[in-house]
């Protein structure tokens, strides 16, 4: 049997990278999957490709009124929701003018990436919880990032978001459990995933190559990570087998976190 055999599941930012990964893989284990995105012609594109069992519907995660149009389209397709993954984010050095450190920090700027990353998380939190209570057994996914756990001198809007994705986790997790409803919530920390984010600060060609070499040098595991890599962690907090689990991050970063920016020294 698949490990998501009827389940119902919502992505956001499922167009590429991270969420489109997610999305694939849920598919693969048997899930019905919402694809939702800002950028509808990429979306319908995966959808496609998905099959009949992946249906589409555009979501900026900071509007709250698209959230409802979400939880009405649910409710009328399904009745329910059993998996949503809040993945969508930005680390605003394409989407704002910046800068982004904490000196000289442009508010406006600020205020956008927290919008998408810390806001449109709650807000998917808050319109999961409504159509989850009527799951039998329903779990939340909110990806955060390394930079969630550690400071980023140069990003400080986005490691302020999605510290706040890491601990808004654990309170949905308590919450739901005092509510005595069927919903678990954990969050999942990726470092060094090598995704369409990172095409800007990489560059092309031979400086790309060099500068994934320069990154892979300071993992422990010596490589950047896929997109597949995060999906596997997010099917395991998805999935039933993860029924007794709530209020955890699960970091996905070759080892970054455990303590050691060096790779491990052959004997």
């Amino acid at each position: 049997m698949a490990r998501l055999d009827n389940k119902i599941a919502l992505v956001t930012g499922a167009a590429r990278g991270i969420g489109a990964a997610i999305a694939r893989c849920f598919i693969e284990q048997g899930a019905i999957v919402i694809v939702t995105d800002r950028h509808a012609g990429e979306a319908i594109q995966l959808c496609e490709k998905l099959g009949e069992n992946a249906y589409f519907h555009p979501l900026d995660v900071s509007e709250e009124a698209q959230w409802q149009s979400i939880e009405r389209f649910v409710q009328d397709q399904f009745g329910r929701l059993d998996i949503l993954v809040n993945n969508a984010g930005i680390t605003g050095f394409l989407e704002t003018h910046g800068p982004h450190d904490p000196e000289h920090l442009d508010l406006n700027s600020w205020h956008t990436v927290q919008q998408t990353n810390s806001d449109g998380v709650a807000l998917g939190c808050k319109y999961g919880i409504r159509l989850m209570k009527a799951s039998g057994a329903a779990s939340i996914v909110n990806i955060s990032s390394r930079s969630g756990l550690v400071g980023i001198p140069a990003a400080a809007a986005y490691a302020a978001s999605k510290a706040a994705v890491r601990n808004h986790s654990k309170s949905v997790a308590l919450y739901c459990a005092q509510q005595n409803y069927p919903i678990r919530c954990n969050s999942v920390h990726p470092g060094a995933i090598l995704t369409p984010m990172w095409d800007a600060m990489l560059g092309e060609g031979e400086a790309r190559d060099a500068a994934i070499a320069g990154i892979a040098a300071d993992i422990p595991l010596g490589h950047m990570g896929r997109a597949i890599d995060v999906a596997y962690a997010v099917l395991y907090l998805a999935s039933d087998e993860s029924v007794y689990v709530t209020g955890i991050e699960l970091n996905v970063d070759g080892g970054i976190l455990a303590g050691s920016s060096a790779s491990p020294k052959s004997s």
